[in-house]
């Protein structure tokens, strides 16, 4: 497990940026899945933001909360093919999900799944996705980020 205490909303960005930048491609039949849960205000959307934008993502990226998904494609010489964002805040029970394709998206394996308020659909999660905990933190500003789940020789770029 890590932890981080993050001190500004750019502070938040470059580190999802440099996550993004160490993932590697899983040689496995599965895309790569980070559950983002917190409360409302406590970074997910721009750790969201800085993640896409390192991939490569020019969109203005915001939270799905009213169309519950979007979904990026990058350039064929990238690693990934796609950046899939799914918010969960609406969601009335975690089978709406299963209408939406979530199960073809799971098995997507040139994909990154960000789930924004993943706590929500915690019975669909594979057992080996990253979780990330957003909370606020004692200072206006100030958030903790906690990063916990899969080993992290297993999805990033480390020796």
């Amino acid at each position: 497990m890590l932890e981080a205490v993050v001190k500004s909303k750019k502070e938040m960005q470059k580190i999802a940026g440099m996550l993004a930048k160490e993932l590697k491609p899983m040689f496995s039949n599965q895309a790569i899945i980070l559950a983002l849960e917190g409360n409302l205000g406590s970074g997910k959307t721009t750790f969201t933001q800085g993640f896409a934008h390192a991939l490569g993502v020019r969109e203005k990226v915001s939270s799905p909360t009213f169309v519950l998904l979007k979904i990026y494609n990058f350039s064929r010489a990238a690693r990934f093919r796609h950046l899939i964002h799914i918010d969960c805040y609406r969601l009335d029970s975690p089978k709406d999900l299963l209408h939406l394709g979530f199960k073809n998206f799971l098995a997507d394996k040139d994909a990154i799944i960000l789930i924004e308020w993943a706590d929500r659909i915690r019975k669909l999660m594979p057992k080996d996705s990253l979780w990330l905990r957003f909370q606020h933190g004692s200072k206006i500003n100030e958030r903790i980020l906690t990063i916990s789940g899969r080993p992290m020789s297993k999805i990033f770029m480390v020796s």
